[in-house]
């Protein structure tokens, strides 16, 4: 390979020609990132012991473990930006399935609290982050608020893209 300047790295060069390039680097990015941290979720979870679960199961276990308060459907939908309610119920159900989540109902929306055991993997999986992620994360030097400043970026570009879609979705 030549010396001679590449271009930005992205999936579709016919999407970098338009009016901001950069914006086809971060979605090329967001969508590696995206697919490497479902794939570590899995395998971290698996790890932990509790191989099997699909990215959405692992997340919605992890919900459901925070700050040790039962969540609703609607709660954990709202959380993750999931339309499709389907997704966390179907979730839901296998961990309850596998005794990790109990159900119950609050008024007329079902609810989910963790059980001991899905606590006990949520900390499991916790001590294999520390030991294989954290560590080496920590090694690139990124601060913490350079870190949270990034996280604080992604979340104002998923409403740009939550806005894009609904006016989208009126053409």
């Amino acid at each position: 390979m030549s010396s001679s300047k590449v271009g930005p790295v992205v999936s579709a060069a016919h999407l970098a020609d338009g009016a901001l390039p950069p914006l086809s680097e971060v979605e090329f990015a967001l969508t590696i990132v995206s697919n490497a941290f479902q794939r570590w979720t899995v395998r971290g979870m698996a790890a932990a012991g509790l191989p099997g679960l699909t990215p959405v199961e692992v997340l919605i276990l992890h919900a459901v473990n925070h700050r040790g308060r039962e969540k609703t459907l609607a709660d954990l939908c709202m959380m993750f930006n999931i339309e499709d309610t389907h997704i966390v119920a179907y979730a839901l159900k296998k961990l309850q399935g596998l005794g990790l989540v109990t159900g119950g109902k609050r008024g007329k929306e079902k609810t989910a609290r963790v059980t001991d055991e899905g606590a006990a993997a949520c900390k499991r999986y916790r001590d294999v982050r520390e030991a294989l992620l954290v560590d080496s994360v920590k090694r690139l030097n990124f601060g913490e608020a350079e870190l949270s400043g990034i996280a604080a970026l992604m979340r104002a570009l998923s409403g740009q893209y939550d806005q894009a879609a609904r006016a989208a979705s009126s053409l």
